[in-house]
């Protein structure tokens, strides 16, 4: 376990749990998320500026490709193996969204508090 003390008079916080929690690494105590996706500007307990964290969609991308994977797959096996009607298929899109959404939300928390727990600030050239 990785545990964060930036001497801010905060006990230490373990980032990945706090990240899955949405809370702030800092603290552990405010809120990393503002919405369901968007994260907070600042923390409302320590007031730690999230201005450094760059947790952006493209970092979501390499889970999306592998869920849209297994759910084509699954979806291509139902229907050579059932041939079930048209209609069936659209329930793969809602499943696809109902998987998808919430990790997404879980893996943005954990990245944004491991950027924090890294001291990542700024991001080396050319990546």
């Amino acid at each position: 376990m990785i545990a964060v003390n930036d001497n801010q008079g905060f006990p230490p916080v373990e980032p990945i749990a706090a990240g899955l929690k949405g809370c702030c690494p800092c603290c552990g105590k405010g809120r990393l998320l503002g919405g369901f996706l968007r994260r907070s500007s600042v923390c409302e307990s320590c007031g730690l500026d999230f201005a450094f964290a760059d947790a952006a969609k493209r970092r979501a991308f390499p889970f999306m490709v592998i869920a849209g994977v297994a759910m084509v797959a699954m979806a291509l096996w139902l229907q050579l193996s059932c041939r079930p009607p048209l209609w069936i298929h659209v329930l793969w899109i809602l499943l696809m969204v109902a998987i998808c959404l919430p990790v997404v939300r879980l893996v943005k928390g954990a990245l944004v508090t491991l950027h924090y727990a890294n001291d990542a600030a700024t991001e080396q050239p050319g990546r």
